[in-house]
């Protein structure tokens, strides 16, 4: 079996292909895999540059292996850095993929609803019944008309002759209250019995205006 299938735990031509929340699963496991290897190449490369500075001047040739197998230790992380970048891209990639086609899939159930809804209807159907509520809007707006119109009697009468005919009778109602106050004895004013006051006499009135006269004209001098 091949590495991609150890890994992937694909079958042979006839095998079921993985789902892609299996696989996205399975490329997660593997970055926390070769995240845990980057850790261990990080603590032995600083064990070996330790190893290396100890030993630089009592013991070269300790200290040349040191930088040795610390220079294998980068190369390895590199690798894995490598290696995490293009899972990182393939996870990141098929779970897009994972949403286009959740989110494809769910527009296709809407549709099928939509075709559902819609499948005893057409444009000419939805233009009848409109008529049909537009009809029955009117129909229902002359019935509150009707309805709401006045009804009885009056209508059959003229208004012209009805106001003659109140004008007759207030007409009516003046002249027998003229004939109430014409037959009714209206008693006349009391003779007062006080005196009236007596005119004053001509001469006497002659002789003041004389003394009035020759008063303010004593006054004067």
């Amino acid at each position: 079996m091949s590495l991609f299938g150890k890994l992937f735990g694909g079958g042979g031509k006839g095998g079921k292909a993985p789902t892609p929340q299996e696989a996205i699963q399975k490329l997660r496991e593997t970055e926390e895999m070769l995240a845990k290897k980057q850790d261990f190449l990080e603590k032995k490369i600083g064990e070996e540059l330790v190893t290396a500075k100890k030993n630089g001047t009592k013991n070269k040739r300790a200290a040349l292996q040191a930088l040795k197998r610390k220079k294998r230790y980068e190369q390895q992380l590199g690798q894995i850095d490598g290696t995490l970048s293009t899972i990182e891209f393939q996870r990141e990639a098929l779970e897009n993929a994972n949403t286009n086609t959740e989110v494809l899939k769910n527009m296709g159930y809407a549709a099928k609803a939509m075709k559902a809804a819609h499948e005893n209807m057409d444009i000419d159907k939805v233009d009848d019944l409109m008529a049909d509520i537009t009809e029955q809007q009117e129909v229902a707006q002359e019935i509150s008309d009707v309805i709401s119109r006045p009804i009885g009697f009056g209508d059959e009468f003229d208004e012209d002759e009805l106001m003659a005919e109140l004008d007759e009778l207030e007409q009516e109602e003046l002249d027998k209250n003229l004939l109430e106050i014409q037959g009714e004895d209206v008693p006349l004013p009391s003779v007062p019995s006080t005196s009236l006051p007596s005119r004053p006499d001509k001469k006497k009135v002659e002789e003041d205006e004389d003394d009035m006269a020759d008063l303010e004209a004593w006054a004067a001098n």
